[in-house]
């Protein structure tokens, strides 16, 4: 049986959370921060396959709340999502990595997205190596 917990493959997605987020203005009840209550919140769920989820330290998008990113392997596009509620976006984050998984490339068809998706993208970023350029994919001139 394959432990997806330890061993990284180019399939597979990454999500990260950042677990130092906080909202600008309000003061949490107790010591941790919304950003560390939303990780505890979507891995108390079950994990779509191929997902790994990863606790980070600030993403850098301190004003628009909690932060999360998806990233997967050569030739797909990263994309940082932001204002992301850690009581009431769990599910919906864990659902958009799976279409995210899902997706050769990355890129979630507009209309399929989850709504907080398509208004709260702080980011796509290219992938390192785009598929026109992969290596394995070039031909000898």
């Amino acid at each position: 049986m394959k432990d997806c917990a330890h061993t990284r493959q180019d399939s597979d997605t990454e999500l990260l959370v950042c677990v130092t987020c906080r909202r600008a203005g309000l003061t949490p009840q107790d010591e941790r921060r919304p950003g560390r209550m939303l990780y505890e919140q979507i891995t108390a769920l079950a994990r779509p396959e191929g997902l790994r989820i990863t606790p980070t330290e600030c993403l850098q998008n301190c004003d628009f709340g909690c932060t999360v990113a998806l990233r997967g392997g050569a030739g797909k596009w990263t994309y940082v999502f932001a204002n992301v509620d850690e009581a009431a976006h769990p599910e919906m984050i864990l659902a958009g990595a799976a279409q995210y998984h899902a997706a050769p490339d990355g890129v979630i068809p507009w209309r399929q997205r989850p709504e907080h998706f398509k208004r709260n993208c702080v980011a796509r970023i290219p992938p390192l190596t785009p598929p026109s350029e992969d290596p394995s994919q070039q031909q000898d001139s």
